[in-house]
């Protein structure tokens, strides 16, 4: 039975567009769960806010996915594989990241989950691109062009650091109004899309 960790953010978590979080069998993962099968252990660890390495000087400290990541992969260790959607939260405009900063602090990422899980396989996942709407853009302002290379930078060092990539832009999008989360339909959809990715990697 492969055991995988889910670690994301709030589109892990399944926070929704409008209303109350999606729970556990709705969001992308419960329905991975589902496609996958009895035969599939999947934990999930995803944080509102969750940055890749950034202290977030408004919502605290422990939004750093770096800080927690060790706790988390030893808490739930063993693990077959790690599968990675942030780079969000990365994309907030105080911060000031370009897509090509954003997808090198995956790095350290993938090389912790490589000294404190070893031989678990990793899958970096690039989360579907933030729309710059009048909800997102006085958080997210400029995310549209500083970032838009994200997928193309995200891949390069999957490759370099030896880990699986899939777009999620292949699959879904963002809420067209509120330009940061995605509504139920795109949580199935995801799921749908990263079955065969998750089979190819972890099985």
């Amino acid at each position: 039975m492969p055991h995988i960790l889910i670690f994301g953010d709030s589109n892990t978590h399944g926070s929704q567009p409008v209303g109350a979080a999606l729970s556990p069998d709705t969001r992308w993962a419960g329905h991975l769960a589902r496609e996958l099968g009895a035969d599939w252990r999947l934990t999930v660890d995803g944080l509102p806010g969750r940055t890749c390495v950034h202290d977030d000087p408004v919502e605290g400290a422990w939004k750093n996915g770096l800080t927690v990541l060790p706790a988390s992969l030893q808490t739930h260790a063993p693990l077959d594989g790690v599968a990675i959607m942030l780079g969000t939260n990365d994309q907030k405009a105080r911060f000031g990241l370009s897509g090509l900063e954003i997808a090198h602090t995956l790095r350290p990422l993938l090389q912790m989950i490589a000294r404190l899980a070893p031989g678990a396989r990793r899958l970096v996942i690039c989360p579907p691109a933030v729309r710059e709407t009048p909800l997102s853009t006085p958080i997210f302002l400029g995310a549209e062009a500083r970032c838009a290379d994200l997928p193309a930078r995200m891949t390069e060092i999957a490759v370099e650091e030896g880990a699986a990539f899939f777009d999620a832009n292949t699959a879904i999008g963002t809420d067209p109004n509120e330009g940061v989360h995605f509504g139920p339909e795109a949580h199935a959809a995801l799921a749908r899309a990263l079955g065969p990715a998750f089979r190819e990697q972890f099985a």
